[in-house]
């Protein structure tokens, strides 16, 4: 059972990485060999204001994913002491709850003007 097992893990290992040698673009256009692929151009000037709403949605982004972060551990808190747990779950949640309709409200999270 073992090595069946085994073989089996071996096999399709060495079938992805062969796939994956053959997938890949041979000929990739001049937007994926550029260093940034942020939208900036990096042969201009260092000087060329930039939008400060690609930073505000970036920092919401993190927020939110340190909120799953911090609500990942939940169900083995639960079994522990559920009362206490669910609170800050819940005060977690409406925290960021009210953060995120506050910036909706303030036209934060609109791309264009």
């Amino acid at each position: 059972m073992m090595t069946s097992t085994l073989m089996l893990i071996t096999m399709l290992a060495t079938i992805l990485i062969t796939i994956s040698f053959w997938l890949p673009q041979t000929s990739p256009d001049t937007e994926k060999l550029s260093p940034y692929e942020c939208g900036f151009d990096p042969l201009g000037t260092a000087r060329l204001p930039f939008s400060l709403r690609f930073f505000l949605v970036a920092i919401l982004f993190l927020l939110f994913d340190l909120e799953i972060a911090l609500l990942l551990p939940l169900p083995w808190a639960i079994n522990t002491t559920p009362t206490s747990t669910m609170i800050w779950a819940t005060t977690i949640i409406v925290l960021l709850t009210l953060g995120l309709i506050y910036e909706w409200l303030q036209g934060g999270l609109e791309w264009a003007e």
